[in-house]
């Protein structure tokens, strides 16, 4: 016969159970400062013995709460860790242990900085001079991030009367439900907010359009700009000279926001010797022919991009061409042009004669930047014929590819020695 267990046994059995059971879960029992027998009144005091430089930081405006309370043993171990600093869990989720409604469950956008679980890089994780246990105060906690935002504001000689006040006045900080870039509420319902649609002023401004409705940032900088009214960068001429007529309706018509025409029709009307010689050309991009044609690539009232783009080149063109910049993204090289988004150093975004809408022959294209003459003496040229295919002569493309590729120097294959029994065959392996 078995023999029973003493109580003592028994609860030792009970406890590790429940460690194993905590243990497989993945997750770790809360902090109980009862756990480890302090003194009556030690928690936090205890501590403090010890860390005498750490007075400083308690006698801050703003203390996080545990610490306020004296509850160290909340956030870490008292004895040894896994993590730095003996925190008692990894540092990207210990915060979430507590502050676990901070993100929606499908947010539209979060913040960096809260998805990687770096709360630390805003807040103060004992006690801070700010509101929110906050670093930094306002703006300059933001900008310390966002430099290039930081250097676009000082540079622009207006800038939007809330950037000036506080950020979080259109944002907010850790994720939103249902609107892009932080932002606290839909456009243009954030605008209006300030920018009363019905006032005089606002109206007059619009050439008497009613944009109230409309995506104010299609035309405006949100942060700060070198233009009156917080134009964009670039601005299409008809809008800087508040000529809005040339393109849609007069204001009180009631298609007043519809373009008079669709498509190229109405861009051609002024850019006719761009049409004439993209058509005179046998290949053609498809956004040209499609039936929304330019408005396909360009913004028609102003962009933060030159030529009018509706998002940087390489952004712009990647919409379409996702294998293509997957390639890079994987690439062991990458290809300088491709890696900075410039397509059109290579491709003409319009029309070419030649494959893949170049702007040259692959020589005189790869030669732009490239000397190969002085990389390699391999015969090259329209009398080369390439052995894989009589049609073609050898030319950089033949060795090469442009976009990106797991081998050195974007080769097709291994060039120490796979590369050149693509047409060599008769190599001795």
């Amino acid at each position: 016969m078995r023999r029973p267990r003493s109580r003592t046994a028994r609860r030792c059995a009970s406890a590790l159970a429940l460690a194993l059971i905590v243990g497989a879960a993945g997750l770790a029992p809360a902090a109980d400062p009862g756990q480890y027998r302090l003194k009556p009144g030690a928690e936090g005091k205890l501590c403090l013995s010890c860390h005498v430089d750490f007075e400083e930081t308690m006698s801050r405006p703003h203390v996080h709460t545990p610490v306020a309370a004296g509850n160290c043993s909340d956030c870490h171990d008292p004895h040894a860790s896994d993590h730095g600093q003996l925190l008692a869990a990894d540092p990207n989720a210990i915060c979430g242990t507590c502050h676990d409604d901070l993100v929606p469950a499908s947010p539209r956008s979060a913040h960096d900085a809260v998805t990687a679980g770096r709360c630390t890089d805003c807040h103060d994780p004992h006690a801070s001079s700010f509101d929110n246990g906050l670093r930094a105060e306002g703006n300059a906690l933001c900008l310390g991030c966002h430099e290039d935002l930081a250097g676009a504001l000082a540079a622009a000689e207006n800038r939007h009367a809330p950037v000036e006040a506080d950020c979080m006045g259109c944002h907010t900080p850790h994720a939103s439900a249902d609107t892009p870039a932080l932002l606290a509420r839909a456009v243009p319902g954030l605008c209006v907010e300030c920018h009363d649609p019905a006032q005089d002023a606002f109206r007059r401004d619009h050439m008497g359009y009613p944009v109230g409705g409309s995506n104010c940032s299609s035309c405006h900088d949100p942060h700060g700009s070198s233009h009156k009214g917080l134009l964009w960068a670039d601005v299409h001429e008809p809008v800087s000279r508040k000529m809005c007529s040339q393109c849609h309706a007069e204001p009180g018509a009631p298609d007043a926001l519809d373009a008079k025409r669709p498509g190229a029709e109405l861009c051609r009307g002024c850019h006719n010797e761009t049409f004439n010689a993209t058509f005179s050309k046998s290949r053609l991009h498809w956004p040209v022919v499609d039936r929304e044609a330019c408005s396909n690539c360009h913004a028609p009232h102003a962009s933060k991009v030159r030529k009018l783009l509706a998002a940087p080149e390489g952004e712009l063109c990647g919409s379409c061409h996702q294998d293509t910049m997957r390639r890079q993204s994987h690439s062991k090289v990458s290809h300088e042009p491709n890696a900075e988004g410039a397509c059109g150093t290579c491709h003409d975004p319009h029309a070419s004669n030649l494959t893949s809408l170049l702007v040259a022959s692959p020589v005189e294209v790869c030669g732009t930047c490239h000397d190969w003459g002085q990389h390699s003496a391999h015969p090259m040229g329209e009398d080369v014929v390439n052995p894989r295919n009589p049609n073609l002569a050898v030319d950089c493309l033949s060795c090469h590819r442009t976009h990106g590729t797991e081998f050195d120097k974007l080769a097709h294959f291994d060039p120490k020695q796979e590369l050149c029994t693509q047409c060599h065959s008769g190599i001795a392996r």
